[in-house]
């Protein structure tokens, strides 16, 4: 449903929001959040041009995020890497159907629909907030180091 650009757009954003004032490396996001780091330099360049992140060069410098984790949904953020697209014309290109979609091609944007409603209706710091009990991938919202239990 979501593209790996987006999956790491979100895991950056998140870890970003979990350092609030504090100016992430993409070396330090791309270790926490497991991301290729040459994919993720590309992910904060989209980032940066969709007002996502304020990229700071020199000592002390890095990735941070432009506004407040509350002020910030998860739909800016995948419409900044990887915009939803909903079905506004017949995907087959029938002249008949134009802009009357069938009843598949409906369902399918009624389905976009609701997700770009409920990414919109989300904000980083509700992520952050939300209690949970599995094991993030990053040691986040309380900064401190996860066990990762052993399998087999």
């Amino acid at each position: 449903m979501i593209s790996q650009t987006v999956e790491y757009a979100l895991r950056a954003v998140v870890h970003l929001a979990s350092h609030p004032g504090a100016a992430q490396t993409t070396d330090q996001i791309a270790s926490a959040t497991r991301v290729p780091r040459a994919y993720l330099s590309k992910v904060l360049q989209s980032l940066t041009r969709g007002g996502i992140v304020h990229s700071q060069r020199g000592i002390g410098g890095g990735m941070s995020l432009a506004r407040p984790a509350d002020a910030l949904t998860i739909l800016e953020v995948v419409n900044s890497v990887d915009p939803i697209q909903r079905i506004k014309n017949c995907p087959l290109g029938l002249a008949a159907h134009g802009v009357h979609l069938c009843p598949l091609h409906h369902r399918l944007d009624a389905a976009l629909a609701s997700v770009e409603k409920a990414f919109g209706a989300t904000t980083l710091a509700e992520i952050l907030a939300e209690p949970t009990t599995s094991i993030p991938l990053c040691p986040f919202p309380s900064g401190k180091p996860v066990k990762q239990r052993r399998q087999g």
